[in-house]
């Protein structure tokens, strides 16, 4: 009872529209009084929770994607995607998937993908012939790969939360990410393929597929350089981040030559000002997982799921569910904030890999990002291209279903997301 107790209160707050680090540190705060704990314990729990290595990643990762975008590096991507696939059916809405994948190993934000693409893609495709709803769909669907695909912001707050390996959890995502973006790219060639209305365009030549993988050799590689050093231990998540960062400046700077000091100093701005909003955050969080601790709601969840015999299975199919419910109210870092420090207990004393239920985190949060009423994506699109709301989210159902297909198929198969961690080197 007191669980829910402490998780209405905690969401009603978050819903009056304070800063989610407001809300959980005035809230944790509270129950800590009442409870009759020492206030002045705060600032040891905060200094706890922050003095991790791992976290400079947060910042550093954050950079390279600053770097990447204002740099240019990354203004040919949707163009290359065009070029190589806009022959097959449904060419533009699979180019449009697949710049959104790269994108994402580079941003690791999903509304910034569903942005950046999206203002570029929605106008090519209703050009072309595609409805309204189709062009809404495949980027409201594909830009929620930014949370999956590596690197990715929430799967590094996960991690430092539930102290699971960034490396082993990037590298998990890869493969359930490549298998959602492919299941996006199939919807894409048979529901727009057997469109009248849509253009089928021309096969490329190979002069304009060299053009257009010279423009965006250095965004292609970037993101395998940073995945496969940590796949083959040369580097940990956080020296990756480090390297990446150093990498994207080298080309911005050396190759491109489009960022001047000016840029990188406003690169460097807005890295600081989104790892002080997670920090913050954190900071926060650690002083509510504190309360639940000192007043025992994990272990009374442990000692519920063995009396009523939950296993794997039930109790990850319960909380899924919660997390889609809660994934229609609030953004993705409050969900990784409320509901990590319940269920970590429980995962262990069931024996559930931390690594594969962040990937199925990660999955039913990429729900959150499209379903109504505050689905991020949905919001961002209607930025973009001015449209009415409910045919954006008409667009979104396809992709949406096919997003629910993809967490029942990795929650069937875990080794679908532990296959790869379990191959790499040095791990």
């Amino acid at each position: 009872m007191r669980l829910f107790f402490v998780l209405g209160g905690l969401v009603l707050v978050i819903l009056t529209g304070i800063p989610v680090f407001a809300a959980l540190g005035l809230f944790g705060g509270a129950l800590m009084l009442a409870g009759g704990g020492s206030i002045g314990a705060v600032g040891e729990i905060v200094f706890g929770k922050l003095n991790i290595y791992l976290l400079v990643a947060i910042p550093l990762f954050t950079l390279m994607a600053h770097i990447m975008i204002r740099g240019r590096i990354v203004d040919d991507l949707y163009g290359t995607a065009h070029t190589l696939l806009r022959h097959l059916p449904g060419g533009l809405g699979v180019a449009t998937v697949a710049a959104c994948t790269v994108f994402a190993a580079i941003s690791g934000s999903s509304v910034a993908t569903a942005l950046t693409i999206g203002a570029v893609a929605v106008p090519q495709m209703l050009r072309y012939g595609y409805s309204d709803k189709a062009a809404y769909g495949v980027v409201g669907g594909g830009g929620t790969l930014g949370i999956l695909i590596p690197p990715s912001g929430p799967m590094v707050l996960f991690a430092v939360i539930a102290d699971a390996s960034i490396g082993q959890l990037f590298i998990a995502g890869v493969l359930p990410g490549l298998m959602i973006a492919a299941m996006f790219s199939l919807w894409c060639m048979v529901s727009q393929g057997r469109s009248t209305t849509v253009k089928r365009l021309p096969r490329a030549s190979l002069g304009e597929v060299a053009t257009a993988l010279r423009k965006s050799f250095f965004a292609l590689c970037l993101p395998i350089f940073v995945l496969g050093g940590m796949y083959l231990g040369v580097f940990t998540a956080t020296e990756a981040a480090g390297a990446g960062a150093l990498a994207a400046l080298v080309v911005a700077m050396g190759i491109y030559r489009t960022l001047s000091l000016a840029d990188l100093w406003r690169c460097a701005m807005d890295a600081a000002r989104t790892a002080a909003m997670i920090f913050m955050i954190l900071a926060a969080a650690a002083v509510f997982s504190h309360v639940l601790t000192k007043m025992r709601i994990p272990q009374e969840i442990v000692a519920l799921v063995t009396t009523y015999g939950l296993g794997q299975l039930e109790f990850l199919l319960a909380v899924m569910l919660i997390v889609f419910i809660l994934g229609m109210f609030l953004e993705t870092i409050s969900i990784i904030l409320i509901t990590t420090p319940i269920v970590l207990p429980v995962l262990a004393a069931l024996g559930i890999d931390p690594i594969w239920y962040g990937i199925l985190l990660m999955i039913n949060l990429e729900l959150a990002l499209i379903t109504p009423p505050v689905g991020m994506n949905l919001f961002t699109i209607k930025a973009i291209a001015k449209a009415p709301i409910e045919r954006i989210i008409l667009g979104v159902v396809p992709y949406a279903a096919i997003l629910l297909v993809g967490l029942m198929l990795v929650l069937a198969f875990p080794q679908i997301a532990l296959w790869l961690p379990s191959t790499m080197m040095g791990r």
